[in-house]
Formats: C-alpha cells, sequence, structure tokens
C-alpha cells in the first residue's frame, strides 16, 4: 500500500491542494456526542472549523453516527494530524 505521501494527481492541478478546504467524516458509536467532539478534535490540532458544515446521519440499526465536517488547513501534515486525531479517539471507528 502506498502511503498517502507518496499518491500523485494523475494530471497537473488535481489532487489536494494546500492551503484549502477540505471534508473529512468519522463514524463511530452512536451514544458517543460525535456531533461536538469530532469539530473539537479537529479544533484541538490547531484546524479551524466551518461549524456551519457539520452534518451527521446515524445507521439504520441507530448503533452508529458518521459526522461530516469542512475544515481549513495549510499543510498536507495538518490533513493527516485530523485523520490521526480522530482515528484515535476510542469512540470512533474509522475516517474517510
Amino acid at each position: 500500500m502506498k502511503d498517502l505521501g507518496e499518491i500523485k494527481p494523475q494530471q497537473e492541478g488535481q489532487g489536494f491542494q494546500f492551503p484549502g478546504e477540505f471534508e473529512i467524516t468519522a463514524m463511530g458509536n452512536a451514544n458517543a456526542d460525535l456531533k461536538a467532539r469530532v469539530p473539537q478534535i479537529l479544533e484541538g490540532v490547531g484546524l479551524h472549523v466551518l461549524h456551519e458544515t457539520v452534518r451527521h446521519k446515524h445507521s439504520r440499526e441507530g448503533n452508529f453516527l458518521s459526522v461530516t465536517v469542512s475544515f481549513r488547513c495549510e499543510t498536507r501534515e495538518q490533513y493527516d494530524a485530523a485523520h490521526a486525531a480522530l482515528r484515535a479517539d476510542p469512540d470512533i471507528r474509522f475516517t474517510l
């Protein structure tokens, strides 16, 4: 598997462009208040969260909740830190 830093756009001008606005989705336990925690975690690593973009959706059975939020970041390292911080939370199963 390639490291994310090794992935290059197929054509110039495609792919991640920094600085920029990005969207991230975290899915985890429905009873863990992820609607509030996901933005807090992102702000905790120094990212500017666009609170008006926060949206959520419950799984069919109601056991899980996905929270999607947009944020601004300056570098690829900040983007990677966002995923790492969310994945480190014990109530978050995965991020997209």
